[in-house]
């Protein structure tokens, strides 16, 4: 998933570890679920586009999911079981040809739309293809070039014949057709794009304003463009055929444009129809993670998650001094971690990473320190690469980095690392652009500098999304938003990359997509900084808090109000 996409997922519901500081259950007396009540939803980032064909979500996101069912979904489980593929409106995780080029799947039997007619294959054939339409952008870009002759497809507004590569010979199968071997499509089949939508239905850009639901909610309100949102019962949902999703609530209110602070006492003070509302997009903060670390009533609910996400430092190898292996090499020696950290909210909030895959099994999670520096760094190692490099008297470097107060890549980290490297003969000069600015520089190709501050979070909980769009250098895009900062282009990963897709062992494909990384990690194409943890705090009365090692937050999909 593109770095600037991040925040689209991470609002609809980003990825995770099981809670550490609270009752995995929930807290108070009786933890024990019910039905009934009203959730409330207090975020900052409005849920736009409420379209499944529009929505950039991973695993078929948070509120969105609670209305749009797809072929498979993610586990509803806390932690590293919470990363396993499920079926979903399918009967299975789909059916590969033995190359993986054909996926094959079948519906459940039972399946209906908010009003009561039948889900059919025909449906989600459509909604796939509804997705190719230009007014309709902003999903998830995989099918365009995974998919068979869907590289110039228009969409069925101004092409009807559709895709032939999307076959459905009854109503309950349908089958895809792909260009090269993609093991990994389970976990693409949890994307909303593979929402069924009626064609009878379909209102075009207006259709966001009441999708028909074919979760266990449907739409009653949408306000500006996503700013609220009230989901209500969708009664012809059957818990008989959706073994994810719990339902307990029967109102889900969301109410989006809060000030995180605002956000964050509102939790804390849980009064009136807050003691039962949670938020999915909004972080505590460092203070606010010491006044809530020292309250025990507040501690005890605190969500606690890991996202599959990376902070690190980018190369650009076509820039001096950076051409120069030596050059990156002293630089990673010389990042102090633990300044970083700090800076980055503290350890709760950060975790040290030195492998560019997060710590989780899923993504093939391999140990690797090829430049141990410690916790501090190493100047004097430093010092003497530098010193091979032809920079014995030290070099000065400028870093590019975004304004935006996001501990991630913002001034704190930029201060760290020109400390840091300053014990090492290295002057740092910091170049802060505007969030706008940074992301328009840092992605493109003509633009990039040669040391900048980047972050790149999973699509799916696999080493696939993580490492392809960052070192395959057929991905390189000369003329449009590049995330190949490396620019990379070796034969040999590129060659990897296509043994891996092949695999349909989603085990075995972790263990390479590790190996992998581990072999990257030695050209220093990027110093891995650190892995954020996602704090998040929930009302008095909310119960049965699941958070999987997928998305990193608070399932609402589980959640209980009484």
């Amino acid at each position: 998933m593109a770095a600037t996409s991040v925040s689209l997922v991470l609002a609809a519901g980003a990825a995770a570890c099981g809670p550490k500081d609270n009752d995995a259950k929930g807290a108070g007396g009786d933890s024990t679920p019910h039905k009934g009540g009203t959730l409330t939803v207090l975020n900052a980032n409005p849920q736009q586009d409420f379209d499944p064909a529009r929505l950039y979500t991973s695993g078929g996101g948070n509120v969105p999911s609670l209305v749009f069912r797809t072929l498979t979904t993610r586990n509803r489980e806390d932690g590293a079981a919470g990363t396993e593929v499920v079926p979903d409106l399918a009967t299975d995780t789909g059916r590969p040809s033995k190359d993986a080029t054909v996926w094959t799947y079948t519906l459940k039997k039972g399946l209906t739309y908010e009003d009561g007619t039948p889900i059919t294959s025909a449906d989600i054939k459509y909604g796939i293809e509804r997705s190719f339409a230009p007014e309709l952008s902003g999903g998830a870009p995989y099918l365009r070039d995974w998919l068979v002759g869907a590289a110039g497809y228009q969409g069925p507004y101004k092409d009807k014949k559709g895709l032939d590569a999307i076959e459905t010979p009854d109503e309950r199968t349908i089958v895809f057709h792909l260009n090269k071997p993609e093991g990994e499509f389970p976990y693409l089949a949890t994307q909303t794009q593979f929402a069924p939508v009626p064609k009878s239905k379909d209102t075009g850009t207006k259709y966001e304003e009441h999708p028909v639901s074919s979760g266990p909610y449907r739409v009653v309100r949408n306000d500006n463009d996503g700013e609220r949102l009230v989901l209500e019962r969708n009664t012809h949902w059957s818990a008989a055929t959706d073994a994810e999703r719990k339902a307990y609530p029967d109102r889900i209110d969301v109410r989006s444009g809060l000030d995180s602070s605002v956000i964050n006492q509102r939790l804390s003070a849980s009064q009136g129809a807050d003691a039962a509302a949670v938020t999915t997009d909004t972080n505590l903060g460092p203070a606010e993670l010491a006044k809530v670390t020292g309250d025990k009533d507040l501690a005890s609910r605190v969500g606690t998650g890991h996202f599959g996400y990376t902070n690190y430092i980018a190369f650009n190898p076509s820039i001096k001094p950076f051409d120069n292996v030596k050059v990156r090499q002293a630089i990673s020696y010389a990042i102090d971690r633990s300044s970083v950290i700090n800076a980055a909210g503290g350890s709760a909030l950060a975790e040290p990473a030195t492998t560019f895959l997060p710590d989780q099994k899923s993504f093939g999670y391999t140990p690797y320190d090829h430049f141990p520096a410690g916790k501090g760094g190493d100047p004097e190692k430093a010092k003497e690469l530098l010193k091979e490099a032809g920079h014995p008297n030290g070099l000065t470097v400028t870093l590019t980095h975004s304004n935006a107060k996001d501990f991630e890549t913002s001034p704190e980290i930029a201060t760290a690392i020109q400390d840091a490297l300053k014990k090492a003969g290295i002057t740092v000069k910091l170049q802060g652009l505007e969030e706008n600015d940074y992301s328009d520089k840092i992605h493109n190709v003509k633009t990039e500098p040669g040391f900048f501050l980047a972050h790149w979070g999973a699509d799916w909980p696999s080493g696939g999304p993580f490492l392809a769009p960052i070192f395959d250098g057929r991905q390189i895009v000369k003329d449009g938003a590049n995330f190949n900062t490396g620019l990379l282009n070796d034969k040999s990963v590129n060659a990897e990359v296509d043994a891996i897709n092949k695999l349909t062992d989603l085990d075995q494909a972790a263990k390479r997509w590790g190996a992998l990384d581990k072999k990257i990690g030695e050209k220093a194409l990027t110093v891995p900084l650190f892995h954020p943890v996602y704090k998040r705090l929930y009302g008095e009365d909310v119960k049965n808090i699941v958070i999987s090692d997928w998305t990193g937050v608070l399932d609402i999909s589980q959640v209980a109000v009484k």
